[in-house]
């Protein structure tokens, strides 16, 4: 299994599943990869208070792919630490290609 396995097409875009661990002493996108969950670990400065953290992630996933923050829509998890979030702008092999290369990072 690889981190390839957390991301698939969808209707309007590409759909990341992401396990959130808010609260950390540093933002880390992605922080490693969950094989068993098929999910990509995320590290969050922010608490997971009045939906802090949410938006804390949506900022940082924009950034981090170069795109506007109404291009990444939090799809499920709104008061979960698993997440399923779209982005739009942005094909499959793209958002796989750089994943990867930060996971090489971790």
């Amino acid at each position: 299994m690889s981190i390839k396995d957390a991301a698939k097409e969808g209707d309007d875009g590409v759909l990341i599943d992401i396990e959130v661990r808010p609260g950390a002493k540093t933002v880390k996108i992605p922080s490693g990869y969950n094989p068993w969950r098929k999910r990509i670990e995320v590290r969050l400065s922010r608490q997971a208070q009045k939906g802090k953290a949410n938006q804390q992630l949506i900022r940082e996933l924009s950034g981090m792919f170069g795109i506007k923050e109404n291009d990444v829509t939090l799809i499920s998890g709104h008061t979960a630490h698993k997440k399923t979030v779209l982005i739009r702008g942005m094909n499959l092999e793209q958002i796989n290609d750089l994943m990867e290369s930060l996971m090489d990072k971790v």
